[in-house]
């Protein structure tokens, strides 16, 4: 879930899409920092447009969907 696969000068490369890296930005926060991983977020709903529902879906595949939502609730 969350995988794309494209195709690059002849080569089948997969992807994650982006919702999907920051819930695993979170999964993760221990090791990369919590400031990283909400920098992550802000930047993915402010600059590129990624609509929370989709971060939403793969933080409860990824079971941090407690954490990231009162972070989401908060910058919108």
């Amino acid at each position: 879930s969350g995988i794309e696969e494209h195709k690059i000068e002849g080569y089948k490369i997969k992807i994650y899409v982006l919702a999907k890296t920051i819930a695993d930005c979170f999964k993760f926060r221990n090791k990369i920092g919590m400031d990283v991983a909400r920098n992550a977020l802000k930047a993915a709903v402010n600059e590129k447009g990624i609509k929370p529902k989709d971060i939403m879906h793969y933080a409860k595949i990824c079971r941090v969907n407690h954490i990231i939502k009162p972070i989401i609730e908060a910058i919108l």
